[in-house]
């Protein structure tokens, strides 16, 4: 049986196996020798979700500095391919999210009510049904927008901001409002100012939904976001605050939470000047603790809805907060354990710029220590993994079923929407580095390598459009094969066929950092 065939019948420890143990040989250079595009391919990898012909040409035509201006500063619009527009665009849901989460509970209620107790399962099963609908069609214009949008680093920031601001796409209804949570909380300012983030964050329902605090009145208090966004959102374990913040905080957030109905509350005459509404987001005083409260220390006066605002100001600028989004951002650009100077410095600007996020951007990008990761390379988690190898691969043509890319995903341990506990997946490379998590990238780099793995068949029934990867591109023999060291140059000499090729250069040490 020749090598090709018995690859294809290799499981995937076996296939690990083949790729270190293959012998060492030293090839003639493909690439040419050139330290500028070297570079320009490193700030590439290292800021967007991976490198392709066209994002290098683009970068390449601009120039380092205006690129990472363009990237830093993308403005409002989007500039997505067409075909991406229309298929996000087909994807969006009718109507506003006020009106889907209304029709959802109705639904809801419609099928509770329901006497007969099959008709009540089938209801109760199509409005499940529904709601997961919902939550695909937001994963499918996630992974369509990450791949194809020219401004990756806001992209990128997303992801990360997302991650920190957690929500999971399983509990109760969120898969009605995640989608909007990323669009209208998340992308628009990931590039902003960190205050405006935490404040869109907080009045989102898929966060007051998932961290309950649509459940946190006064007489049944819930801590569950107050401690999240001290402990996770902000200032971060450790840093000085004690559980007497989290309840006072918890305290501050009574009221804050989602209405579905169309008529606002019935409240007393002196309450109603207090009443908030903004779409599904409610402060409803008749839920809010009031009397004076003391935040780190700082006397908080009763004022309603007003106090939130005063705790977001005293958590978003306070020096915990800097130092904890700034390690959190080298860590996620730069390494595992970041220089604490580079970490200070990153802190400085946060408090220097009031929490502008593109500044300490600026700041990291221009660091030494980030010169030096991105010539080294930092691990890939399994989503800038598989988007990096769709990118290189596919470059501008786009992908016709999201559903594939969300299931390598969710087999590599990463699923979008998919992490259940407010921590967010982890940053640390340790993560992502252990056997079993090896085994299955190694298998997802040979289906992705492999063959078009049903990314071009837009639908069940419908016909597979011819596709194949193209990874050996005019990128990798002008730039991207002087990044290869003997060792991997040795065993992509040894491939028997172009999947096979393919397989092994997504499963080396290089393309993986």
């Amino acid at each position: 049986m020749v090598l090709a065939q018995r690859r294809c019948l290799l499981g995937a420890t076996a296939f690990v196996a083949v790729l270190l143990a293959a012998p060492l040989a030293v090839p003639a250079a493909v690439a040419r020798d050139d330290a500028a595009a070297q570079k320009d391919l490193a700030l590439l990898d290292a800021v967007t979700w991976g490198a392709s012909p066209a994002s290098f040409d683009r970068l390449a035509a601009m120039g380092r500095e205006a690129w990472l201006r363009d990237q830093l500063h993308p403005g409002t619009g989007e500039a997505l391919p067409e075909a991406v527009a229309a298929e996000i665009a087909r994807l969006q849901p009718a109507g506003s999210l006020f009106e889907r989460v209304a029709a959802f509970d109705a639904q809801a209620k419609a099928a509770a009510a329901e006497i007969d107790p099959t008709r009540r399962e089938a209801a109760q099963a199509a409005h499940q049904t529904a709601l997961t609908e919902a939550g695909r069609a937001s994963v499918h214009q996630a992974i369509l927008r990450a791949l194809y949008t020219p401004a990756q680093l806001r992209e990128r920031m997303t992801w990360f901001w997302l991650n920190r601001f957690n929500v999971f796409i399983g509990k109760a209804n969120v898969r009605a409002s995640v989608g909007d949570y990323v669009d209208t909380a998340i992308r628009p300012h990931a590039l902003g100012r960190f205050r405006d983030l935490l404040a869109a964050t907080l009045q989102h329902p898929a966060m007051l939904r998932y961290l309950d605090n649509a459940d946190n009145a006064a007489g049944r208090i819930n801590e569950n976001y107050a401690r999240e966004l001290m402990e996770r959102h902000t200032m971060g374990v450790g840093s000085g605050y004690t559980q007497a913040d989290v309840e006072q905080l918890a305290r501050i957030l009574t009221g804050v939470g989602i209405s579905s109905r169309a008529e606002p509350p019935r409240l007393k005459l002196l309450m109603q000047e207090d009443l908030v509404r903004d779409g599904l987001f409610e402060f409803n005083p008749a839920r809010h603790a009031y009397g004076p409260k003391v935040l780190l220390g700082r006397p908080i006066q009763s004022r309603g809805f007003a106090e939130v605002d005063e705790a977001l100001d005293i958590l978003s600028r306070h020096p915990a907060t800097a130092r904890n989004v700034g390690r959190a951002l080298a860590t996620y650009f730069v390494g595992d354990t970041p220089a604490e100077a580079l970490v200070q410095k990153l802190a400085a600007t946060f408090t220097r710029t009031d929490g502008d996020i593109a500044a300490v951007l600026d700041e990291l990008f221009h660091a030494p220590e980030f010169a030096v990761a991105a010539a080294g390379g930092r691990f890939k988690d399994p989503v800038r993994f598989v988007f990096s190898a769709l990118r290189l691969a596919y470059d501008t043509r786009v992908i016709r079923n999201p559903a594939t890319v969300q299931s390598w995903l969710t087999r590599l341990g990463e699923g979008l929407f998919l992490r259940s506990t407010p921590d967010g997946y982890p940053l640390a490379s340790a993560a992502w580095t252990g056997p079993g998590q090896m085994v299955t990238r190694f298998e997802v780099a040979r289906q992705i390598g492999s063959g078009p793995a049903n990314l071009f068949k837009p639908a069940p029934e419908s016909e597979a459009e011819p596709a194949f990867p193209l990874l050996q591109n005019r990128l990798y023999f002008t730039v991207l094969a002087g990044t290869l060291g003997e060792r991997t140059q040795g065993v992509l000499a040894r491939a028997v066929s172009p999947q096979d090729w393919n397989a092994l250069f997504l499963a080396s040490p290089e393309f993986m950092h």
